[in-house]
């Protein structure tokens, strides 16, 4: 199995998005349509790894041979056919990782029963920003400017080692865009090991062994990794 292997379900307002920033971040995507329009859409844009499938077969879903594939991302634009999919493919493959979007409290409920192991809500996403918007206004405007200028622009995990100057501040604190990166996340081992959103209006204290994500130039991402294990600034 490739590590960085990924099925995509759907092509159409969300998947084509996600599609483009997982290939351009360097993953092995593989598109799945049952749309004829939205099949084109992809073919138009240079997909070589593209099926036209009916997903709501289980014998067109077989062919897939998705066992081979890291993550299984269920983003298809209509909801009743992406929890009738998520049920498909949870009952044909039951070790594969699936990942399905919800525009709502409802369906978010439903994928679960379903069997996703990650529901991503389109709602709560936004009312973070919203959040955010509100109470960080030029770290919003910094991540949208990174997002609509992405080249070079990438993820990266930190753990907070022992000594570091990071372990006991707390994350609002922190002047991360001196160093020319933004706080996205973290893991905060007091509360929980489930990621969670800077957006999500909790104070996060930092401490040895919590992990961040960054969001940055990779040049500028390792230069602050490299300070962040350092006793004192």
């Amino acid at each position: 199995m490739l590590e960085n292997k990924i099925a995509i379900f759907g092509y159409g307002n969300h998947g084509k998005f996600i599609a483009r920033g997982l290939l351009d971040d360097g993953f092995d995507i593989t598109v799945i349509e049952s749309n004829k329009r939205f099949y084109e859409d992809a073919q138009k844009d240079g997909y070589e790894n593209l099926f036209f499938v009916d997903v709501t077969k289980d014998s067109d879903l077989k062919k897939l041979a998705l066992d081979a594939f890291t993550q299984l991302v269920c983003v298809m634009d209509d909801e009743h056919l992406n929890v009738f999919l998520t049920l498909s493919l949870r009952s044909l493959y039951k070790a594969s990782y699936i990942l399905s979007i919800s525009d709502s409290l409802n369906v978010t409920k439903k994928l679960k029963m379903a069997g996703a192991n990650k529901v991503i809500d389109l709602y709560e996403v936004s009312a973070n920003k919203i959040y955010n918007l509100i109470d960080r206004p030029i770290a919003t405007r910094l991540l949208e400017d990174f997002v609509n200028n992405k080249e070079g622009i990438t993820f990266k995990e930190m753990r907070i080692p022992k000594d570091s100057f990071l372990d006991g501040m707390m994350a609002e604190d922190v002047d991360f865009s001196s160093h020319d990166v933004l706080l996205v996340g973290m893991i905060d081992e007091e509360l929980s090991h489930a990621f969670v959103f800077v957006t999500a209006g909790i104070a996060h204290k930092l401490d040895t062994g919590d992990t961040i994500v960054c969001l940055g130039k990779k040049e500028k991402l390792e230069a602050f990794e490299t300070l962040i294990q350092k006793a004192t600034l």
